[in-house]
């Protein structure tokens, strides 16, 4: 027999894993879960009738959460001179140019985000093996490659993420903390779910949102109705 703990046995009176849940009550049962000690990330699971391995069938873009994730982001800017003293006043945690690729390349990484001006990609690119695997090599689409800093840095603190399909078709995003109020959290998915429906590739034939689950960092997963969302 499966040893569980308390918080677990408690969980399982609240949740079935065999239904299928609407966003807003899937929030509600979350929040009545017994929590850890400390305050979980929502995150919102989707797979997609998408072939990744097709060139025409990627789905990648950014979006701006209205109510944030919830987490402080450490930013890293690469600039120079002026632009890294935008990029400083807007709110960047880390700005600069060579000391920075060099102490990168030396393997630190405490930092979260990472947005760049275009005369220093050439010697950002050569980051990649460290920035790639991360999620955080920075790229003109994503806005994080730019002149405008100052924007840049601004949108990433505020809440805006990057979503990519993986190898699997699943896109995995942290949308909001469970302290949030349920109607932000809703708010946060819902904005997220429109950037993943524009981001549909014109070759996706049959089911877009194959299936989707909403869980916490430590609590259950619950099935989400697909068809509920347009």
């Amino acid at each position: 027999m499966t040893w569980k703990s308390k918080r677990s046995k408690e969980t399982d009176k609240l949740v079935n894993v065999d239904q299928v849940y609407s966003l807003a009550d899937a929030i509600e049962t979350l929040k009545k879960c017994p929590k850890p000690k400390f305050d979980e990330s929502v995150d919102l699971s989707i797979v997609l009738g998408v072939d990744p391995k097709k060139a025409d069938q990627q789905v990648r873009g950014t979006v701006s959460l209205p109510n944030g994730t919830g987490k402080t982001i450490r930013l890293l800017v690469f600039a120079k001179g002026e632009k890294a003293k935008d990029a400083l006043d807007a709110g960047a945690d880390y700005a600069g140019a060579d000391e920075l690729i060099e102490k990168v390349k030396g393997g630190w990484t405490d930092f979260d985000a990472v947005v760049t001006t275009p005369d220093m990609m050439r010697e950002v690119g050569k980051l990649g093996k460290i920035l790639g695997p991360r999620g955080l090599m920075p790229t003109p689409k994503a806005g994080t490659v730019t002149q405008d800093v100052s924007k840049a840095v601004k949108e990433v603190k505020a809440g805006k993420i990057e979503f990519k399909v993986d190898k699997n078709s699943s896109v995995n995003s942290a949308l909001g903390k469970i302290s949030f109020e349920s109607s932000k959290l809703l708010e946060n998915i819902n904005v997220f779910l429109s950037a993943i429906m524009r981001a549909k590739p014109a070759t996706s034939k049959g089911a877009y949102l194959k299936s989707l689950v909403l869980s916490t960092t430590m609590g259950p997963g619950l099935k989400i109705d697909a068809n509920s969302i347009s």
